[in-house]
């Protein structure tokens, strides 16, 4: 699983062959400039998701629930992901949360629409935990990973992500459930991965934690190109006789 946010990256990433893009609410960070995911809002979800949606003709797509969508109202978080459902023509959403938003989570799959769950470290909850830091390395916060994820199973979703937790930990869900569990910093015991298109292609290059490989610099060789072209132009370089009419 990749993320991806436009329709030309998604068509890249769809036909590379990936199973899953996310429409992250990352794009809060990559796409916006915003420092955390919270101010994204449904509306560029959905815009986000649309675009993605017209890209991808065999991998699924999910669509992220922004924050203040589905917390605390189980009525608001249908009436959002109906929303996502009808104006993108995604194949699923995804909700950060376990026991405390279950209740939202029964009531979207009661309406037929899939949910993918997301334990773990949740940056929605980023002013709750003050850092982002591994998660679940105490016994007592392990146990309710787990449990959320027993209890997200039982409700139906049909997968979860799990970030930056200790590997033993992930591996530990991922023989508990029988769902597929996708990591994010969670090791090589779980049964996908996922990362964030622009981190893994070095475009962006400020955001380093332990669980990212970059496997591109694009942020150089974009950066090489532009300043190619202006090189080019301010010398009359370009256009050449052949490039003009």
């Amino acid at each position: 699983m990749l993320t991806s946010y436009d329709y030309s990256m998604a068509k890249l990433v769809d036909e590379a062959g990936v199973d899953v893009i996310l429409v992250g609410d990352s794009a809060s960070n990559v796409m916006s400039g915003n420092e955390t995911t919270l101010p994204i809002t449904l509306d560029q979800m959905i815009y986000h998701g649309t675009s993605v949606v017209k890209a991808a003709q065999r991998a699924l797509v999910v669509v992220d629930l922004p924050f203040g969508t589905y917390q605390g109202n189980s009525k608001k978080a249908l009436s959002s992901a109906i929303r996502i459902m009808k104006e993108t023509a995604a194949d699923a959403v995804k909700l950060e949360g376990g026991k405390e938003i279950i209740e939202s989570v029964d009531r979207i799959l009661s309406a037929g629409i899939p949910v993918m769950g997301h334990l773990g470290l949740m940056p929605q909850s980023i002013h709750k935990y003050g850092t982002y830091t591994v998660r679940a390395k105490q016994e007592e916060e392990a146990q309710k990973l787990l449990e959320d994820a027993r209890l997200l199973e039982e409700a139906g979703c049909f997968a979860i992500v799990l970030e930056k937790i200790p590997a033993e930990l992930g591996k530990k869900v991922a023989e508990a459930v029988r769902i597929p569990i996708i990591g994010i910093g969670a090791g090589s015991g779980v049964d996908g991965q996922v990362l964030v298109i622009h981190d893994m292609l070095g475009i962006t290059q400020e955001f380093s934690p332990r669980f990212l490989r970059r496997y591109h610099n694009l942020a150089a060789e974009i950066k090489g190109a532009v300043g190619s072209y202006i090189d080019d132009v301010k010398s009359v370089n370009f256009p050449s006789e052949r490039e003009q009419y």
